[in-house]
């Protein structure tokens, strides 16, 4: 696996890995993380330049709103659980 880039962004950790064929867009945000997978061959040119445009504000938003759900979703298995 290959990193290419760590993309700034106030809210959350981005960073570009290339591997097989594929680039991925790892988001963090605490101890969460969600992980997109782009194939070469879905893009015009296959450069890691397109997989940037995919981050536009809409995508963004999006990706931040889950991460508050997924954190309800855990924290919610936790109270279930009785484990916090």
């Amino acid at each position: 696996m290959r990193h290419v880039a760590d993309i700034p962004h106030p809210a959350v950790k981005i960073t570009l890995l290339a591997w097989n064929g594929k680039f991925l867009l790892k988001l963090e945000q605490g101890n969460l993380e969600q992980t997109y997978k782009v194939a070469e061959l879905d893009l015009l040119t296959g450069s890691d330049a397109e997989v940037r445009e995919l981050l536009d504000e809409e995508f963004l938003a999006a990706a931040i709103a889950r991460f508050q759900t997924m954190r309800d979703d855990l924290q919610a298995a936790f109270d279930r659980q009785e484990l916090r």
